[in-house]
This record gives structure tokens, C-alpha cells and sequence, in this order.
């Protein structure tokens, strides 16, 4: 049998309380907030970060994990599917890279890839999609370079510093991952 969710870098695996710290720092970060996710960038208390945990840990429709890099295992960031729609076999999936040092390294490429295997070949998912506002050059990026294919945009969704940018809408099926 073959590790799942084991790269060559990092890994993927659960988040605990003592991850708290961290992601409070990244979801403090406006700038972090405004690439991760397409909500006003409010930041997060500890107490919002436990709620978080909670809430994805109650679900039945929803992961995440941390990335952590195998030598240290350090958190560098978090990842994970949202929205699953288990009679479709559809989910939504979602990566950001909190830890600056780790950024540019091919960490999030690896996560990425970690996430759809385990995606495709455990949760037996037909489709994987995703959003990403269209000023995030680095995450469309990393997304056609594992195989996303645009499918479709919300245009002018996002409102931020006085200009609209629309809301690419991104996705996979199992057949053209298998490719």
C-alpha cells in the first residue's frame, strides 16, 4: 500500500489546538485574507480559529488539513475540500500557503497534488472544482499546471480597493486527472 497524503516535501494531515497560534497569524494578514478567499478580509481571533476547527471537525461534507513540511513538521499552510456533494461524487477544494518562507518552493504544487489523489483515488470523487479571483495570477497558475481547466467566470464578483475582478471558476474530472 502506497502513503497517502505523503510527498516528497510535505504532508498533509489533521490540524489541532496547537496549530492555532499559527493560522492566527496568517488570518490576521490582510493580504493573505485577499488571496485566500473571495469574503472581506476580516481578520480572526484565536477563539474565530477554534470555531473554524470545530466546524470543519462536525462536518460531513467538508476536510481540511494542514500542510506541514516533512523534515520539521512545521505548519506551513492548509488545504482541504469543501462543499462535497457525495451522491455526485463533487467537491470544492481550496489550498492557502500561511508560512511567507514557504512560498515560491513548489510546496503548494505538492499539496495540490497530494490533495487530488487522495481526492480521486480515496474519496472517489468524479469531480474536483475550485474559485479564484482573477487577480491571483500565482494560484491560476499553479491550478492549469495540475491539469484545472477554466470553465466558466463570475464577472466583476469581487469588489476591492475600488475596482471589480471577476471570479474564475475552475475544474477536474477524474478521467482528465487519470490523464
Amino acid at each position: 500500500m502506497r502513503n497517502l497524503l505523503i510527498g516528497k516535501k510535505i504532508k498533509l494531515n489533521s490540524l489541532d489546538a496547537s496549530d492555532i497560534n499559527v493560522m492566527s497569524q496568517w488570518f490576521n494578514n490582510v493580504e493573505y485574507l485577499r488571496y485566500y478567499d473571495m469574503i472581506p478580509a476580516i481578520p480572526k481571533s484565536q477563539k474565530d480559529m477554534l470555531k473554524l476547527l470545530e466546524y470543519y471537525d462536525s462536518s460531513e461534507d467538508k476536510y481540511i488539513f494542514a500542510i506541514r513540511m516533512l523534515d520539521s513538521n512545521k505548519i506551513i499552510g492548509v488545504a482541504g475540500f469543501d462543499e462535497i456533494l457525495w451522491t455526485n461524487g463533487v467537491a470544492t477544494t481550496f489550498i492557502g500557503i500561511g508560512d511567507k518562507e514557504a512560498k515560491g518552493k513548489g510546496l503548494g504544487k505538492e499539496a495540490m497534488e497530494l490533495l487530488l489523489d487522495f481526492g480521486f483515488n480515496e474519496l472517489n470523487f468524479h469531480r474536483i472544482q475550485l474559485n479564484v479571483i482573477s487577480y491571483n495570477k500565482v494560484a491560476i497558475g499553479l491550478y492549469e499546471s495540475v491539469g484545472f481547466k477554466k470553465e466558466g467566470t463570475y464577472r466583476e464578483f469581487i469588489y476591492r480597493d475600488g475596482k471589480r475582478y471577476d471570479l474564475l471558476l475552475y475544474g477536474m474530472l477524474r478521467e482528465e486527472y487519470a490523464k
